[in-house]
C-alpha cells in the first residue's frame, strides 16, 4: 500500500471520472468471494464525494490489498449503469425510492442500510447580489439552477416549491447535484438549490440562504452491497466502515444528518 498521501490521489483521480455512460473505472471491480483484498468499485452519489473519499482512504489504509474505486453521478444514473451491466460492487444513493429501483431490479444482495440524511438549501454567489431571500418571489427573474426532476435533489426541490406554492422556473436543470453547485460557484447562476453538504463544501465561494420547511422534507441515503458482490468481504466491510462510528463522525463533519 501506498502512502495515505498516494492513497488520496488515487481516490480523487477516480472521483472525477464522469459516470456518463460506463465508467472506466467499473472495470476494476472485483465480485466474487475475495474476502481478504482485491479491487473494489463504489458507485455513489455526488453529493457523497467528499465524505466517500475520506473514507474510503481509511478503509484503504486499515485493510491491507484493498483498492477502492469511487464513481459519483446522479443515483438514478447510476442505477442505469448498474442495470445496463457496469460491475460495481456497493452502491449509496442519495435517496431511498432510487435504492428501491435496484432491490427491484434485482441488483443488490440483502437490505439496504439507511446511513444518513441531507436537506436543501438555497445558495447564491457571495454578496447575493440577486437578492434571493428563499423560495418565493425573489426568485422571480433570477437566474436558478436546480436539479433536473429525474434525481434525487431534483425530486426533492420539486415537492418543497409545492409546499410553499411556489412555481419555480429554472434556467438549467442538472442532472448531478455538484453541477448546480458549481454553476453558483463560478457565477453563471444567481441561485440554485443544493443540499447543506454541497454548500458547506465550497464554503467561501456561496452563501446560503435557508429555505422554510427544507427539514420537513430530508433525503435519506441507503447503502447497498450489489448482487454481484454478494460474497464480498471488502464490500460488507466497506459498508461497515460508512454505517459504523468513524464514518458516521466522518459524515457529520461533511454536514450529513444521522438516519
Amino acid at each position: 500500500m501506498g502512502s495515505p498521501g498516494a492513497v488520496g490521489r488515487r481516490l480523487r483521480a477516480a472521483a472525477m471520472v464522469a459516470v456518463v455512460g460506463l465508467s472506466p473505472l467499473a472495470g476494476c471491480a472485483s465480485g466474487g468471494d475475495d474476502d481478504e483484498g482485491g479491487d473494489l468499485t463504489v458507485f455513489a452519489a455526488a453529493s457523497l464525494s467528499g465524505a466517500f473519499t475520506e473514507i474510503a482512504e481509511q478503509v484503504e489504509r486499515s485493510e491491507p490489498g484493498v483498492s477502492i474505486r469511487l464513481s459519483f453521478g446522479g443515483s438514478n444514473g447510476l442505477v442505469d449503469q448498474v442495470a445496463g451491466g457496469a460491475p460495481a460492487d456497493v452502491l449509496a444513493a442519495a435517496d431511498v425510492a432510487t435504492m428501491d429501483r435496484a432491490v427491484d431490479a434485482g441488483l443488490v444482495a440483502g437490505e439496504p442500510v439507511p446511513f444518513a440524511t441531507n436537506v436543501l438549501t438555497l445558495i447564491t454567489p457571495p454578496g447575493n447580489p440577486a437578492g434571493i431571500t428563499g423560495l418565493d418571489a425573489s426568485l422571480d427573474g433570477a437566474r436558478l439552477v436546480v436539479c433536473a426532476d429525474g434525481v434525487p435533489c431534483g425530486s426533492a426541490t420539486r415537492e418543497l416549491a409545492e409546499a410553499a406554492g411556489v412555481e419555480l422556473r429554472p434556467v438549467s436543470e442538472e442532472s448531478a447535484v455538484t453541477d448546480v453547485r458549481g454553476k453558483v460557484a463560478s457565477g453563471e447562476a444567481d441561485a440554485g438549490i443544493v443540499y447543506v453538504t454541497d454548500a458547506l463544501a465550497v464554503a467561501g465561494r456561496v452563501e446560503r440562504v435557508p429555505i422554510t420547511g427544507a427539514p420537513t422534507v430530508p433525503n435519506v441515503y441507503p447503502i447497498a452491497v450489489l448482487d454481484r458482490a454478494a460474497d464480498s468481504g471488502p464490500a460488507r466491510r466497506f459498508l461497515d466502515a460508512v454505517t459504523g462510528p468513524a464514518g458516521r463522525a466522518v459524515l457529520a463533519e461533511h454536514g450529513f444528518g444521522p438516519p
